[in-house]
């Protein structure tokens, strides 16, 4: 019996976000086998493909972005870009995450920006957390990051200011690409195919894989050091 209820619980959650990330639009599909799902901003080079909606509010970011990357890969799209949605006065409304649209697109591997010595640390879905950057306290709210640009003449500590928490030393490197580095446990395995995995983790202090930490900085909003 609890088998079963087991079953139809896993279930009703997986048809639960079946409900919430829709493929809105498919105008073409792409053969490839890229397995990243990165952002860009310019699109002009880019083929697109359709578009996602995701059409309610969940704290569970990785099974929302799980959702969309596969049904991202189903047509072959290999980048996006948040869809700007508008009032009738023609200006753009304020981001909703329980409502919002992505445009898949295909993009050429060397038409795609390489960001490099930048960190975004990305906060908690549902709280605030407090860190130290050296040793200056900032609160970061829920749902929000920080980007800070990385230089060969400084190294940046940043710790989580727990009694057992982590701190990670972050400085400029020659080619180094972008971080994304998560306060929180998101429950990404080393081995999951779907995020190529964890970077790295000190404690509680989690480096993302580039298409989920691009997702998280999209959905999120920037929240300014000073």
């Amino acid at each position: 019996m609890r088998k079963i209820l087991f079953l139809v619980a896993v279930f009703c959650f997986q048809f639960f976000y079946l409900q919430i990330v829709a493929l809105n639009k498919v105008v073409k599909t792409n053969e490839n086998k890229d397995k990243f799902l990165y952002k860009i901003e310019d699109f002009s080079k880019s083929e697109f493909l359709g578009e996602i909606l995701v059409n309610a509010y969940s704290n569970e970011d990785v099974e929302i972005f799980s959702d969309i990357y596969k049904k991202a890969k189903q047509i072959g799209a290999n980048t996006f870009a948040l869809k700007p949605i508008e009032n009738i006065d023609g200006t753009i409304q304020k981001f909703n995450p329980a409502y919002y649209f992505l445009n898949l697109y295909y993009t050429n591997a060397e038409e795609i920006p390489n960001e490099e010595n930048v960190a975004y640390l990305i906060s908690s879905s549902d709280k605030s957390q407090k860190i130290n950057i050296n040793n200056q306290t900032i609160e970061l709210q829920a749902r929000s990051f920080l980007k800070l640009d990385l230089t060969k003449s400084e190294i940046m500590s940043v710790s989580t200011r727990k009694l057992l928490g982590s701190m990670v030393k972050l400085s400029s490197k020659s080619g180094q690409p972008s971080l994304y580095l998560s306060l929180t446990n998101f429950k990404i395995h080393s081995n999951d195919s779907i995020y190529g995995g964890v970077n790295f983790k000190s404690g509680d202090i989690t480096g993302l894989e580039k298409s989920f930490g691009m997702f998280l900085t999209t959905i999120y909003t920037e929240q300014k050091k000073d």
